[in-house]
């Protein structure tokens, strides 16, 4: 979606390796990562915080690589997602904050079509996960409530 909205051309991105076999240097075993996995989580992480601080204090580079599960799979079998996907909260508390901005800024016209874009963003992720099942069909994307998601 990033390049939807920017002049962006091209997906200049870093690349995962191709192996297909856990590295022979990482100390922890599957079990041990999924309840790591599960502690981070009750402790109020994102699943991609989670991510970060496995790599970084425990040096697992790739949980799916390991367990053959990603993070989100693991999270669902302990019933620990949250009632809204992560980047469709993240979205929503880019426009919280942009609202606010705007109710001190008011002739700020690049901010206002950056809530426009983030808005756009929003119900096109929406759309997707109410297609895929993940949220309620009957959810709505409301600025007034969205308080209180995030």
């Amino acid at each position: 979606m990033a390049k939807m909205h920017s002049r962006g051309r091209g997906n200049s991105h870093s690349n995962k390796p191709l192996t297909t076999n856990p590295p022979t240097w990482i100390r922890h075993k599957p079990k041990e990562i999924e309840l790591l996995v599960g502690k981070l989580s009750k402790e109020g992480k994102t699943s991609s915080e989670v991510g970060i601080i496995l790599r970084d204090s425990y040096g697992v580079p790739s949980v799916k690589l390991l367990t053959g599960k990603r993070i989100q799979q693991l999270l669902a079998e302990k019933k620990m997602l949250g009632e809204l996907p992560e980047d469709l909260v993240s979205l929503m508390k880019r426009s919280i904050y942009i609202r606010k901005h705007l109710e001190v800024n008011k002739h700020d016209m690049a901010c206002l079509r950056g809530l426009q874009l983030t808005e756009s963003k929003i119900k096109r992720l929406a759309k997707y996960y109410k297609g895929t099942g993940r949220i309620v069909a009957t959810w709505k994307y409301d600025p007034s409530s969205v308080k209180i998601y995030t």
